[in-house]
């Protein structure tokens, strides 16, 4: 048996956190993935995993070798992927983190349309609004709409991303129209609590381009940005939503837009992945098919998205 399925055996029981998870997780038996990593450590001349009734703990040659044994299996599959690419097989599976507004929406038929050109290649969507970390859980890359801040992260930019502040009618005709952000903090506001800006929300004097903080505050806070666009259309308070999700209600005039010459449209949707030194040929292959597809359907998306 060859060292590289030791190591992949040898990973999978620290990854699932067990012998018989990883026999569930890989279909192969908890005999013969014990068989794998007795066999790596005799070849090695070490104790890799301390075992107990309950759980496996890594020695500490055990973690020094799954640092470097990951590394060298991650290029690895970096290497297969760039010999598939010269011959235009790019294949394997793309873990990919996405709001779920964007899943939901429109947008998310890029998603669909990249499945349908790329049969070879499967998809495994995570839909959930709040932020996750790409690298603890796992993901090729995210799609996020945002003010982009995370250095710590590779970017690409697919589009921009328009926000508004809303509010229905009645709200407006009730309290009046602010004509300053400054005066947001005697409006009751509906929040985002999976926003960044959450309560905080950003505004750019449109005449010195200075940046202008305000604190809101209101009774409803929810995460997700479809049920504070519905808290606003009952007239619970102004929100700061994507436009994309409340354009339809705008068209209808179930809501109305204010202080728009304040907004500072500086955000986008990103495809976002962690840094690695080769990026696999099939994540290279969906950002650019997300940018091309953006690109091609894009038009009006500052309206759309």
């Amino acid at each position: 048996m060859d060292t590289l399925t030791r190591m992949r055996a040898f990973i999978s029981v620290v990854e699932n956190e067990g012998f018989s998870a990883a026999a569930r997780k890989t279909g192969r038996s908890k005999a013969l993935l014990s068989k794998y990593v007795r066999e790596l450590e005799d070849e090695l001349g070490v104790l890799l995993i301390n075992r107990t009734t309950r759980q496996v703990a890594l020695t500490a040659a055990g973690e020094i070798y799954l640092a470097r044994a990951s590394a060298i299996l991650a290029d690895l599959e970096s290497l297969n992927e760039e010999a598939r690419e010269a011959t235009g097989r790019a294949r394997g599976t793309i873990r990919v983190s996405a709001a779920r507004t964007f899943g939901d929406a429109e947008l998310g038929l890029s998603l669909v349309d990249f499945a349908k050109a790329h049969p070879e290649i499967s998809l495994d969507i995570r839909l959930d609004d709040n932020f996750v970390n790409l690298v603890e859980e796992g993901f090729d890359v995210a799609i996020r709409m945002t003010r982009l801040a995370d250095s710590s992260m590779i970017a690409r930019r697919l589009a921009s991303l328009d926000f508004a502040i809303v509010a229905s009618p009645d709200l407006i005709e009730r309290l009046g129209r602010p004509t300053h952000p400054s005066q947001l903090v005697d409006y009751p506001a509906v929040v985002d609590s999976n926003a960044r800006m959450f309560s905080n929300w950003l505004f750019r004097d449109p005449a010195t381009r200075e940046p202008i903080a305000v604190q809101v505050s209101g009774q409803f806070t929810a995460n997700s940005p479809v049920t504070v666009r519905a808290a606003a259309i009952a007239g619970l308070g102004l929100a700061l939503s994507p436009s994309f999700v409340v354009r339809a209600d705008l068209e209808a005039g179930r809501l109305v837009t204010v202080l728009e010459e304040f907004m500072p449209g500086e955000a986008g949707i990103y495809a976002v992945f962690p840094h690695r030194r080769h990026l696999p040929a099939r994540v290279r292959l969906f950002v650019d098919f997300l940018a091309a597809w953006f690109r091609r359907c894009g038009e009006g998306l500052s309206e759309a998205a």
